[in-house]
C-alpha cells in the first residue's frame, strides 16, 4: 500500500494497523511515557515518544517546534490554554521512528488510543530555513501542526475549526477546491487553488491539510525559492499575500487572535525553557 506521508489520517491509520496486535486494553500512557519507546520529551503535558534509532537532535528539534507553535511568544506559557488542555485530555502524542520502514516493522507497543501523529527521522530537517533554498521541506512543521489543529483546535472550536462539513474552515476549503467533495475528485474544477489528491484522505483529513497549507503560507514557510514549483499541483497560495487576496475566509480565521494562532513560523530556537530528552529505563 502506498502511503502519503503528508496525510494526517493516513498516518493515524498506519499506526493503528502497526500497533493494534500489541494493544493492551487496560493500558494507558503513564506520566513517564511508554517504556517501549526509550526516548521521550514532554512539552506542556504533550508527549513526544521516539524509537532508539531516531537522532536526539531530531527529537529535540520536533520538541522545540511543538513548543513554539504552542508558545509562540516564547515566554514559557502556552498561548491558548484551552487547546493545550484538550490535547492533554486525549493524550495527543507525537510518535517518531527512523523511517516509514521502521514504523512498519516495529515491535514497539503503544497504548490503545488513536490520538497519534507520526514523524520520521529522515523527514525531520533541523537545518530548514524558510528564507533560503532547501533540499527538502521540514515535515516537522507540518506533522506537529496537524497534531495541534486536528486534536486541539478542531475540538475546542468545532463551529470554526471543525473538520466536518459546515464549519467555517470547511466552508473555506470547499471554496478553495471549487466545491464540496467527500473524497478527492478525479479532476478539480478550473480555478481551484487547493487540489489535494490523496485518496486515503477523507474530508476531515483534507481540512487538516488545508489548514496546514494556509497557515504555513501565511507564516512564510512555503515561499522559499523553488517551493512553489514543488507544491503548485496541490496548493497555489504559497505566500501570505496570495492567501490574503485570494482566500480571505481562511486568512480571516487564521489571523484572528481570538484563537491565539501562531504569528511566526517555528525556527527551532525556542527560548521559553530548556528542552532535553528523557531516556526511559
Amino acid at each position: 500500500m502506498k502511503i502519503n506521508i503528508n496525510s494526517e489520517k493516513a498516518r493515524i491509520i498506519i499506526f493503528l494497523l502497526i500497533l493494534t496486535p500489541f494493544f493492551s486494553c487496560n493500558k494507558k500512557v503513564s506520566e513517564n511515557g511508554d517504556n517501549n519507546f526509550p526516548k521521550k520529551i514532554n512539552i506542556f503535558g504533550i508527549n513526544i515518544l521516539a524509537s532508539a534509532k531516531v537522532e536526539d537532535s531530531k527529537i529535540i528539534h520536533a520538541a522545540k517546534v511543538l513548543a513554539q507553535y504552542l508558545d509562540n511568544d516564547e515566554d514559557g506559557i502556552v498561548d491558548n490554554k484551552a487547546v493545550v488542555e484538550k490535547l492533554i485530555s486525549v493524550d495527543a502524542t507525537l510518535i517518531m521512528f527512523e523511517s516509514e520502514r521502521e514504523a512498519e516493522n516495529s515491535n514497539y507497543k503503544m497504548p490503545n488510543h488513536d490520538h497519534l501523529q507520526g514523524l520520521w527521522n529522515d523527514e525531520t530537517i533541523p537545518s530548514f530555513n524558510k528564507d533560503k533554498v532547501n533540499v527538502r521541506f521540514d515535515a516537522t512543521l507540518e506533522e506537529v501542526l496537524h497534531l495541534i489543529t486536528h486534536e486541539g483546535y478542531a475540538e475546542v472550536y468545532p463551529d470554526i475549526w471543525g473538520e466536518s462539513k459546515g464549519s467555517a474552515i470547511a466552508n473555506a476549503m470547499d471554496k478553495a477546491r471549487g466545491g464540496y467533495f467527500v473524497s478527492p475528485p478525479s479532476q478539480y474544477p478550473t480555478g481551484a487553488w487547493y487540489s489535494y489528491d490523496d485518496d486515503t484522505c477523507d474530508y476531515g483529513c483534507m481540512a487538516t491539510e488545508y489548514t496546514y497549507w494556509a497557515l504555513t503560507s501565511i507564516l512564510g514557510g512555503q515561499s522559499y525559492p523553488g517551493r512553489f514549483e514543488e507544491i503548485e499541483h496541490e496548493w497555489k497560495l504559497n505566500t501570505r499575500q496570495k492567501v490574503k487576496t485570494r482566500d480571505p475566509d481562511i486568512y480571516s480565521i487564521l489571523t484572528n487572535q481570538q484563537y491565539k494562532v501562531p504569528t511566526k513560523l517555528p525556527d527551532s530556537d525556542y527560548e521559553g525553557f530548556n528542552i532535553s530528552i528523557l531516556l526511559e529505563k
